[in-house]
């Protein structure tokens, strides 16, 4: 018997017959440039037009201007989009741009989805210029860290009330009133003030704290802390009595002083706490060594797995919802057969690079309105 005899042979199809033989040509390019221009975060004037910073923060599905003084303010709640223009040669004037979409560590389903939907679409409106990278709060990036002088991850976001945690009564009314914050370089010149649980057992001997009881703030200068930490945290300190509308008394300690223990007294510390030997991981794990102790290096980071999200308005509302998680997460599993909806697929390794319409006809959808 011939080996093929008596299988059944697939019908192989043509491309030129279905939706996607358009996908990547000048043609698709140019409608969904022309879908991008009428999203209004882009039309500012100024977008891709000169070198520096610009940042929208994802707000019920929008994308809203972020205030150029709270430029390295992040929200653990949300999610970012940051455009950063350069100059590409010293003496050219043309542009360079990297988009980063950055994902608070709380932040919404919806909110990462449509960063993640809206940093491809900027890509489009820069004509493809520009290189997209996917930030997790928990571990950025040493390109995304040196855009910033310091950077304040503060807990909260836009959307507030979506967490729910049982605490002790006396627990509610301190946190009420503290705020704690761990300043450390995690790699470089850059330095990071991250909001952490308002407990002695969030300090770390490596580093310097900042705790803010409403009418006086504590520096907590860590044994192993470095010149540059101790002296950021002063800076952050000055910016932020700054801020305050009413006067703030300022006392620094450094751990190894006997004052330090009422630091960790307000920070709901017994008799029988320790003052020294504290020990908690960094909030951020980055190429620099953060994540662990001082002086150790960070782990490496596990693989993320592709996820795949499917935007549609079939209920009458824009909604992303996730179709599909894992690494098996392949192109032929897009899904073109409904021109109202597109999808997108995060990679794992941090950048986004699939945007899908549903063929031409979807991707310009922009055109009618929506």
């Amino acid at each position: 018997m011939p080996p093929h005899e008596g299988l059944v042979h697939p019908k192989e199809y043509d491309i030129k017959d279905s939706n996607v033989e358009l996908i990547g040509s000048d043609i698709d390019h140019r409608v969904k440039y022309k879908s991008a221009a009428t999203e209004p975060a882009w039309n500012d004037g100024a977008v891709g037009k000169s070198a520096g910073l610009k940042i929208w923060r994802i707000e019920n599905f929008e994308v809203v201007p972020w205030p150029k003084q709270s430029h390295g303010q992040f929200y653990d709640g949300d999610s970012f989009i940051v455009l950063h223009s350069y100059k590409v040669g010293k003496d050219s004037d043309k542009l360079g741009h990297d988009i980063f979409f950055w994902l608070g560590a709380h932040t919404t389903q919806d909110e990462a989805g449509t960063a993640a939907y809206k940093t491809v679409e900027l890509d489009e409106f820069l004509h493809g210029a520009a290189t997209q990278h996917r930030e997790v709060q928990q571990a950025p990036s040493e390109a995304f860290l040196a855009l910033f002088p310091r950077i304040k991850i503060s807990a909260g976001g836009v959307r507030s009330g979506f967490r729910h945690v049982e605490r002790e009564p006396d627990e509610v009314q301190r946190r009420q009133q503290n705020v704690l914050l761990r300043v450390f370089t995690p790699v470089g010149s850059s330095v990071v003030a991250h909001e952490v649980e308002p407990t002695w057992r969030s300090l770390d001997d490596g580093d310097v704290f900042v705790l803010d009881t409403g009418d006086k703030m504590w520096v907590w200068q860590g044994t192993r802390s470095s010149p540059m930490e101790k002296a950021r945290a002063a800076a952050l300190v000055h910016d932020l009595t700054l801020e305050s509308k009413k006067r703030i008394d300022v006392e620094v300690v450094a751990q190894s002083e006997s004052r330090s223990r009422r630091v960790v007294d307000l920070l709901g510390g017994e008799e029988e706490t320790p003052r020294e030997g504290f020990r908690q991981p960094r909030p951020l794990a980055s190429g620099g060594g953060g994540g662990g102790p001082k002086g150790e290096a960070a782990a490496p980071q596990a693989k993320r797995d592709k996820q795949l999200f499917r935007l549609s308005d079939a209920s009458g509302q824009l909604e992303f919802k996730l179709v599909r998680e894992g690494a098996s997460v392949s192109r032929q599993e897009l899904d073109g057969s409904d021109v109202g909806e597109g999808e997108v697929v995060g990679c794992g390794e941090g950048v986004c690079r699939e945007g899908w319409g549903g063929g031409v006809g979807a991707v310009g959808k922009g055109e009618g309105g929506e």
